[in-house]
């Protein structure tokens, strides 16, 4: 993708900071590509990048959808693109940031011509235990069933639906890809349909001490400042929105059933586990060039990526 550069990495590994200086170096706009910061609301339990640090580049996809809303990786796709075509269209570049490696994919590969959920062949689905749902897709699908994470009933459930709606199996759906809805999709953005080989990106990662460190400080930091009464004041929300890390956590705590302490504790595993699952998927899933942010500073990070950038971009066309 012209004029596009992605920065991805791990939650808390600070992808938001060096993304709004490098934006702030190279004139650039940040468009989101974070499947929870996304929705209105719950600025504390999401992450959301402060004032200070949206101020320093006009951001994009932060806190635009409402929380009883939908999200998934289309229709992020389309959400995206069309302001990646609106930045593209002022002359300027977009500096896409994220770690939500799907609705990344959905971007650098296009999305798959899977057949669309349906009500009841998921109630069927939900109906069988996890240990039946792994024997089914291990029998009808064993190339999903060694790359999917077999704990995860949503997506155990998912791939089962397609294999049975869809005739074929799950791992074939994924390699076809709608390229010519992506393609039109990217010509009325005015972008180049590019490859995920072509596509020029950072990812950026920490020793583990140091990324958990970050993570356990970031997570006492949420309930320093109030995200108990954050959680406490949201009404209704979307099955999207509920799959936000620690809402269950926080949820549970105020209905007694676990101490402060417990909770802070779980919401810090779970987060590291997260960080743990989006490193290893990052790594097998992108060509983009590997940055061990433990081993330079901050300014060292954005001089680094700053210059990938530019040799990305190449001369403007005004």
């Amino acid at each position: 993708m012209k004029n596009v550069f992605f920065i991805v990495g791990p939650t808390a590994v600070g992808k938001s900071e060096l993304a709004a200086d490098v934006a702030r170096d190279l004139d650039a706009e940040i468009v989101s590509a974070d499947a929870f910061q996304i929705y209105r609301g719950l600025n504390l339990l999401t992450g959301k990048p402060d004032f200070a640090t949206q101020a320093k580049a006009p951001h994009h996809l932060i806190g635009t959808i409402p929380i009883r809303e939908e999200m998934n990786a289309e229709k992020f796709r389309r959400i995206a693109l069309r302001a990646i075509g609106e930045i593209y269209a002022r002359g300027k570049r977009a500096i896409l940031v994220g770690g939500s490696g799907l609705y990344i994919k959905a971007l650098t590969h296009g999305i798959s011509s899977a057949p669309a959920p349906d009500p009841e062949v998921r109630a069927q689905l939900n109906k069988m235990s996890l240990d039946q749902l792994r024997e089914k897709i291990i029998k009808l699908d064993p190339e999903t069933a060694r790359k999917i994470d077999m704990k995860n009933r949503r997506r155990l459930v998912r791939a089962l639906e397609i294999c049975l709606l869809g005739g074929k199996l799950a791992s074939a759906q994924r390699t076809q890809r709608n390229e010519k809805v992506l393609a039109a999709a990217v010509s009325a953005a005015a972008l180049p349909l590019g490859t995920a080989a072509a596509t020029p990106g950072a990812f950026v990662f920490r020793e583990r001490d140091q990324l958990y460190q970050r993570i356990n400080r970031r997570v006492e930091a949420m309930f320093e400042n109030g995200v108990i009464e954050e959680v406490r004041a949201t009404d209704a929300m979307s099955e999207t929105a509920s799959q936000m890390i620690g809402l269950r956590e926080i949820r549970e705590l105020l209905e007694g059933k676990m101490s402060i302490l417990q909770c802070i504790a779980a919401i810090q595993q779970a987060t590291r586990r997260y960080a743990k699952r989006q490193l290893t998927w990052f790594r097998g899933q992108t060509n983009f060039a590997p940055l061990n942010l433990s081993l330079l500073t901050h300014q060292e990070a954005v001089k680094w990526i700053s210059q990938k950038a530019r040799c990305a971009f190449g001369p403007r066309d005004d």
